[in-house]
C-alpha cells in the first residue's frame, strides 16, 4: 500500500454519512418493501460523487466509497450469503447497565430515522450453512458504482482507495450460530465456513486495485459484549482463532494490501469496560496484514501510543492510528492532531510507517450518526491540516 518517505498520509476508516435520500431507501430496503433498483443505483451514485468530492476537498489521501450502499459495516454479509434468518441473541454493553443514567439520556435523545432501521439493535443469525453468492453480485454493484464514481471525479484523485470488508471472526460473534443449526456443530465449524466464503469477496475486492480494510471489533469490542462474564483466558483463545481463520482468508492476497481495523466500539459513551490493547497485541500481530488502524483520539485510549515503543510493530507493517475522534462534534485543533501524529511517530521511530487516520467510521450503520455531516468534513480537513504540519515536524 501507499506509503510516503516525505510526509504523513491521511485516510480514514471507512464509513462517511449517508444523504436523507440514500437512507430512506435504505431502510425502505432493510423493511422489506419494494425499491426501484434503478433508483437505488441513481441515489448511491449521487451520494458517491458527493464523499468522493469531499474527501478529495478534505486532503484525504487514500480514501474510500464511505460504505453508500450498505445497511451496516458487518450486516451487510447477510444480504449477500445465503443461511441467515432470525434474530441473533447478543447482549448489550457494559454502559448501559452500569451507567443507568447514561442508558436514559441514550433513550431520550431523538434520532430520527435510525429507530427505523432494525439492523442498529438486531441482526440475524445462522440457521443454516452459509454460502456466499457464487456471482457476488452486490460485491460487483458495490466496485462498479465506486470506479464509476472515480472515474467522474476531477482533479488529481486519490493516492490510493480502499474498501472494507467485515472479518470472519465479527460475522461469527453478531450473526450468531442458532443452536440448532444442522450444518455446524460449534462456532468453529461456523468460523470456518465464514472464512471460506468471505474469501471470495476478499480478493474481488484486491484483485480491483483496491486497499482491503478487513473490520476486526471482534479483537476488543466482544471483549465487552459476548465475553463479558467469561474468563480472560477464553476471550484469548477465540480472538485467536479469529486471526487463524481471518489468516486462511487472506492466503492468496499479499499482505501489503490488506490493512486491519480494530477498535473496541464505536458510541459516545463511558466505555468503562474496554480491554486495554496491551494483552492484545500478540494476537493482532499475528494477522497477515499491511496496516494496522485503531482508535487512539478517544480518551480511554489515547495513551496507548506508548506501546508501540515496547512492542515493535511486525517487519514491514504500517500503523494508521486514529488521531480525530469520531463521536462527537468538537473540533481537533490541528496542532492536536499533529501532536498526536507525531507521538506515534515517535514511539515507532519512524515516520514513514505512520499514516494519520480516524478512531473509527463516522456512519457505520445507515442512520446511525453522532457527528454532523458538515462537521465530518470539517474534521477530516484537520486530519490532512494536522498532518501537513506533523509533515513539517517529522521531516523537516
Amino acid at each position: 500500500m501507499k506509503t510516503s518517505d516525505t510526509r504523513i498520509l491521511t485516510t480514514h476508516v471507512g464509513s462517511l454519512p449517508r444523504s436523507r435520500a440514500l437512507l430512506d431507501l435504505l431502510v425502505a430496503i432493510e423493511n422489506g418493501e419494494e425499491v426501484d433498483r434503478e433508483l437505488f443505483r441513481s441515489q448511491v451514485a449521487d451520494d458517491l460523487d458527493h464523499v468522493v468530492t469531499r474527501q478529495l476537498a478534505a486532503g484525504v489521501d487514500v480514501g474510500g466509497d464511505g460504505e453508500m450502499p450498505r445497511i451496516g459495516f458487518s450486516q451487510y454479509v447477510k444480504d449477500r450469503m445465503t443461511g441467515f434468518g432470525g434474530v441473533a441473541q447478543r447482549g448489550v454493553v457494559t454502559d448501559l447497565e452500569k451507567f443507568p443514567g447514561y442508558a436514559e439520556l441514550k433513550g431520550l435523545r431523538p434520532t430520527g430515522n435510525e429507530l427505523r432501521s432494525s439492523t442498529l439493535y438486531t441482526v440475524p443469525e445462522a440457521q443454516d450453512r452459509v454460502v456466499y453468492d457464487p456471482e457476488l453480485a452486490v460485491a460487483r454493484e458495490e466496485l462498479e458504482l465506486f470506479a464509476a464514481a472515480l472515474g467522474r471525479a476531477s482533479g488529481a484523485g486519490f493516492e490510493e482507495t480502499f474498501v472494507t470488508a467485515v472479518s470472519p471472526g465479527l460475522v461469527t460473534t453478531t450473526l450468531l450460530r442458532a443452536e440448532g443449526n444442522p450444518a455446524y456443530a460449534d462456532d468453529r465449524e461456523y468460523l470456518a465456513d465464514v472464512s471460506r466464503e468471505l474469501k471470495q469477496e476478499y480478493e474481488y475486492v484486491a484483485a480491483q486495485g483496491h486497499v482491503l480494510q478487513i473490520d476486526c471489533p471482534d479483537l476488543a469490542f466482544e471483549r465487552n459484549v459476548l465475553y463479558r462474564d467469561r474468563p480472560w483466558e477464553e476471550f484469548l483463545e477465540r480472538i485467536g482463532w479469529h486471526v487463524a481463520a481471518l489468516n486462511d482468508a487472506l492466503a492468496d492476497i499479499p499482505r501489503e494490501r490488506v490493512r486491519m481495523h480494530v477498535c473496541w466500539g464505536n458510541w459516545d459513551g463511558p466505555h468503562i469496560d474496554d480491554i486495554d490493547l496491551e494483552p492484545l497485541l500478540e494476537t493482532v500481530y499475528r494477522a497477515n496484514v499491511g496496516a494496522i488502524s485503531m482508535a487512539g483520539a478517544n480518551p480511554r485510549h489515547q495513551h496507548e501510543y506508548k506501546l508501540f515503543g515496547r512492542y515493535p510493530l511486525p517487519d514491514g507493517v504500517v500503523l494508521a492510528p486514529g488521531v480525530i475522534d469520531v463521536t462527537y462534534n468538537y473540533l481537533e485543533h490541528p496542532e492536536v492532531v499533529a501532536d498526536r501524529i507525531c507521538r506515534y511517530a515517535e514511539a515507532i521511530g519512524d515516520p514513514t510507517r505512520v499514516i494519520a487516520c480516524t478512531d473509527c467510521g463516522f456512519s457505520t450503520f445507515a442512520g446511525y450518526t453522532m457527528v454532523a455531516e458538515d462537521v465530518v468534513w470539517k474534521k477530516l480537513e484537520i486530519l490532512a491540516e494536522g498532518a501537513r504540519i506533523a509533515t513539517d515536524r517529522l521531516f523537516g
